[in-house]
């Protein structure tokens, strides 16, 4: 009986081999503890490469090309750049127009023709005008002839009744003669002068046919072609008054509303700088040739007119044009534009002058080197160019490669 209870406890002995799978043995404590390592390594890196930081939010500036004339600018004014000189060119003849020898941006010379009305007529009366001429000519030289025979034959008979040889009548016949020739002579120059007036008058019908420039010039505008009827006061239906619109360069000025409140901050001869909406990148040097004596009521302004001070050809009636009112004439350096950021924007690390670039949702430390100061802003003589955009402000707690988010003002 108590063998049999022994054979019994005996056989509910085990041994639990589950138990024993589940404890890890020393391969597998080695590769958790590399797996482990391997996340606490991703981990540290993502947080030191700032993906684990959380999103800065900033504000950025943009680095500028900034001319050293924003320094000393009193005033800001727009206008137009206007020619001072410009004339609608006619005719002070009537005709259909037969040739046009410019057109839209040609560049003329004073006296240049620029187009020719019908002149069959006028040249006609010309000619005859030449012709009437000459046969004055020929009729004065034939009055001297008979002049001449009348004073001899005057002369002789005259010492003759003097002796009583001849008559008194046919004395008296012979100074009539005389007086007569005499007569003929001062009537042909009298048509002499007549024929060459009339000669003077065809031409000038003739020139009046041809449209010449009346200054040097560019054209502006054409505003007649080859057949329209000219006339000079476009009193015909469908006819032309103006053949072609000119301009003169030489005398294109900038003309500006300036603010009565302002206009004490103007003066005649100042310098200014005069950039234009169509050339941006180019800056003009002017000088203030008047202040119109009268004001608009209406804007409250004053109309002041500023000169170039040099021509270029590019420069044309009607553009927009940006003035600024100077406190003193630009030196040489002046007139170059710098590279320039706002003030806040360059920090310092550990030493050294560095800007923040926003570039890919990163801040990026840049060291820059800065040159002198233009007001509001700094010179970036080196580090950064015209265009990039670079943190506002940066604090300390701001590193290279934070991620950051660009806020709008």
């Amino acid at each position: 009986m108590r063998t049999g209870m022994a054979q019994e406890d005996l056989a509910k002995l085990r041994i639990d081999k589950s138990a024993a799978a589940d404890r890890p043995s020393g391969h597998g404590r080695r590769r958790y503890w590399i797996i482990g390592a391997v996340i606490v390594a991703v981990l540290a890196g993502l947080f030191f490469s700032g993906m684990l930081k959380p999103v800065r939010e900033v504000q950025v500036v943009t680095i500028q090309k900034t001319y050293p004339s924003q320094a000393i600018t009193l005033l800001n004014a727009s206008g137009y750049v206007v020619a001072q000189r410009k004339a609608a060119v006619a005719s002070k003849a009537s005709g259909r127009l037969v040739w046009l020898g410019v057109e839209e941006g040609s560049r003329v010379k004073q006296g240049d023709i620029l187009a020719r009305l019908e002149s069959e007529d006028v040249a006609a009366s010309r000619e005859q005008a030449a012709a009437n001429l000459i046969n004055s000519r020929t009729m004065l030289e034939q009055a001297r002839a008979e002049l001449h025979d009348a004073e001899l034959s005057y002369g002789r008979l005259k010492s003759l009744v003097s002796q009583g040889i001849v008559a008194r009548s046919e004395f008296d016949t012979a100074e009539a003669r005389y007086r007569k020739a005499r007569a003929a002579v001062a009537g042909a120059q009298a048509g002499i002068g007549s024929a060459a007036a009339a000669l003077d008058a065809a031409r000038v019908a003739v020139e009046f046919t041809m449209i010449r420039a009346p200054f040097d010039a560019v054209v502006l505008t054409k505003n007649a072609d080859v057949g329209d009827i000219v006339t000079p006061f476009a009193a015909a239906a469908n006819a032309k008054a103006a053949v072609v619109t000119l301009a003169d360069m030489g005398s294109l000025q900038v003309e500006v509303d300036v603010a009565e409140s302002n206009l004490e901050q103007v003066r005649t001869g100042q310098p200014c700088e005069i950039q234009l909406d169509a050339l941006p990148e180019n800056r003009f040097c002017g000088t203030v040739h008047m202040i119109v004596p009268t004001a608009d009521r209406s804007k409250a302004t004053v109309l002041v007119k500023v000169r170039f001070d040099e021509t270029d050809r590019r420069i044309l009636p009607e553009m927009s044009a940006k003035v600024a009112f100077l406190s003193r004439p630009l030196e040489g350096g002046e007139r170059t534009p710098r590279i320039t950021a706002a003030h806040a924007a360059v920090v310092e690390r550990r030493g050294r002058k560095v800007v923040f670039l926003a570039r890919d949702e990163r801040a990026v430390e840049t060291p820059v080197t800065l040159g002198e100061r233009l007001g509001d802003v700094v010179e970036i003589v080196r580090g950064v160019k015209a265009g990039d955009r670079v943190v506002q402000s940066p604090d300390d707690s701001l590193t290279d490669g934070a991620r950051i988010k660009i806020v709008e003002k």
